[in-house]
């Protein structure tokens, strides 16, 4: 009887959405599968850029980024060629839709703007459409480590027919609608022979689009 008492209750939790705690990055897929992403046929590389603007994407980290105003973004780098590409020295900046270049976060930058932001007791401007929230507590300096060291992108090369991908942070805490014309541009990326691909620059509004349609 106590088994059959206990079924409901096992069903109830098998129905519940699953959510991630085990603080594993997502399954690596091509470039190609992501709504922002530019293809360079002739380099034979693709790359996407995909923003974690959700609580239920945001639920792999260990740190509430979202609502201080940190937007993780996702990059993925897809080497169709035959000869490795090096990402060794590669810049990549955030460019909102009105031209202010922002660079990457590092676990430093992170701490202080949760820190500063907990002090003001400040609403934060979140990635559209979420609401603004009352910012909750900060996440520790260990979290924040922690989660750079799993998610955050590492590849300093990408070998031939692999793809490579990690995680940015930026500090869009300033921003509104940061996502709205925004491009994210890669640049000196070399080919094997220490050769300068082109640049890319992947519009956000791709994404922007897509989100869009998956919700009507």
């Amino acid at each position: 009887m106590k088994t059959l008492r206990a079924l409901p209750l096992l069903l109830l939790w098998l129905a519940l959405p699953a959510v991630a705690s085990d603080h594993t990055p997502p399954a690596v897929q091509p470039a190609t599968a992501f709504a922002a992403v530019e293809v360079h046929d002739d380099e034979k590389v693709a790359i996407a850029a995909e923003p974690y603007d959700t609580r239920e994407k945001t639920a792999i980290f260990r740190v509430d980024y979202l609502g201080h105003g940190v937007l993780p973004i996702r990059i993925i780098v897809t080497n169709n060629g035959d000869r490795p590409i090096n990402l060794s020295e590669a810049r990549i900046f955030f460019y909102t839709g009105e031209g202010e270049k922002i660079q990457a976060a590092e676990p430093e930058d992170v701490e202080r703007l949760m820190t500063r932001r907990e002090r003001e007791g400040a609403k934060i401007p979140m990635p559209a459409p979420l609401p603004k929230i009352k910012l909750k507590g900060k996440g520790t300096n260990k979290d924040i480590e922690a989660d750079f060291k799993t998610f955050e992108y590492q590849a300093l090369a990408v070998e031939p027919h692999t793809t490579r991908a990690g995680f940015l942070f930026y500090d869009l805490s300033g921003v509104d609608h940061p996502l709205r014309g925004a491009t994210l541009h890669l640049r000196r990326l070399r080919n094997a022979d220490g050769k300068d691909l082109f640049s890319f620059e992947i519009p956000f509004d791709k994404y922007l689009e897509s989100k869009s349609s998956r919700m009507n």
